[in-house]
């Protein structure tokens, strides 16, 4: 019974289970979907991913976190718990910002060929969007506007901006996996630390990535198959955005194991890392195609699903 294995052990099953999870949704590019509705369909399971992610960070992290900080520093508790969440939110707006400059224009790579002259003294980064048109950023001023074809390109440079688009899409849903996978880890590692801090509500959260982790799965095949990629392929890229979870899921549960005083920072900081995840990621794209109200109806029976784990089993 996993309930009474290893807490490493209980960690490495659960993100096993997110990671497949991502591979069933992913897998939905090979059931045949009307092409006008599949933006609707992947916006309100953006929407309901969104919902899920933020009961989960407070029933399954922040409560917990605040539970254990309480007991163990007192008055300090709510320093402690901004501390973690803010920490976590910071990491994934630095690899947000990093990402994307140091795959487009690796060091090896002329940055020459990338930039299109506007003025003598302003450029233009042109900065593919894996699932919606080119987006051009100005340097001076840092102002964006969408971006026009660029006339004379030739089909090696089409090949290059294709696959261009399809790594920096995979790499931005695996970067996003990696907290993710340590607050699953985390959960499990935290098990018994506290009165909140428990297996089922692991096991919730768990449960919670999981179904957040549905339509991760499909927000990357669905693009790729757009982008001409097979199937096949296209389903590959997709279940391999969350294969990280499942290492990142040991890391989390062995840190805070190994290191207890960390852990109402550590529950914090998957929070923090999360909630930053929703509000700057899936939010703004589930909203891109104008199905806001779908959104907000996916988020609302997202966040009541999970909230109901939490209240039901929790």
């Amino acid at each position: 019974m996993i309930q009474h294995i290893h807490p490493v052990w209980q960690a490495l099953l659960a993100g096993l289970f997110t990671w497949g999870v991502t591979a069933l949704g992913a897998a939905l590019v090979f059931i045949p979907h009307p092409k006008a509705h599949a933006k609707k369909i992947l916006d309100t399971s953006l929407g309901f991913a969104a919902g899920v992610m933020s009961a989960a960070s407070f029933w399954s992290l922040l409560a917990p976190a605040i539970d254990i900080a309480e007991r163990s520093v007192g008055q300090w508790a709510t320093l402690t718990i901004a501390a973690g969440f803010t920490l976590g939110a910071g990491f994934v707006f630095a690899a947000d910002r990093l990402i994307p400059t140091s795959l487009l224009f690796p060091a090896t790579t002329p940055r020459s060929s990338a930039f299109t002259s506007v003025a003598p003294t302003t450029t233009v980064d042109v900065v593919e969007n894996p699932i919606g048109p080119a987006v051009s950023k100005l340097e001076e001023g840092k102002n964006h506007s969408a971006c026009e074809n660029v006339s004379n390109r030739s089909p090696a440079d089409d090949v290059a901006t294709s696959w261009r688009r399809i790594f920096l899409l995979v790499v931005a849903i695996t970067a996003h996996n990696i907290p993710e996978g340590l607050a699953v880890g985390i959960g499990f590692g935290s098990i018994g630390r506290s009165e909140t801090a428990t297996f089922q509500t692991a096991l919730n959260l768990a449960i919670g990535i999981g179904l957040q982790n549905f339509p991760e799965g499909l927000a990357v095949s669905m693009p790729l198959s757009g982008f001409g990629c097979s199937k096949l392929r296209a389903f590959m890229y997709g279940q391999m955005s969350g294969l990280v979870e499942p290492f990142f899921a040991v890391i989390g549960a062995a840190v805070v194991i190994l290191v207890e005083p960390i852990l109402p920072y550590g529950l914090s900081f998957a929070a923090g890392a999360m909630m930053f995840v929703v509000v700057d990621d899936i939010i703004p794209e589930a909203h891109r195609n104008g199905n806001g109200k779908l959104v907000s109806f996916g988020a609302m029976v997202g966040f009541v699903v999970m909230m109901s784990l939490e209240v039901g089993l929790g």
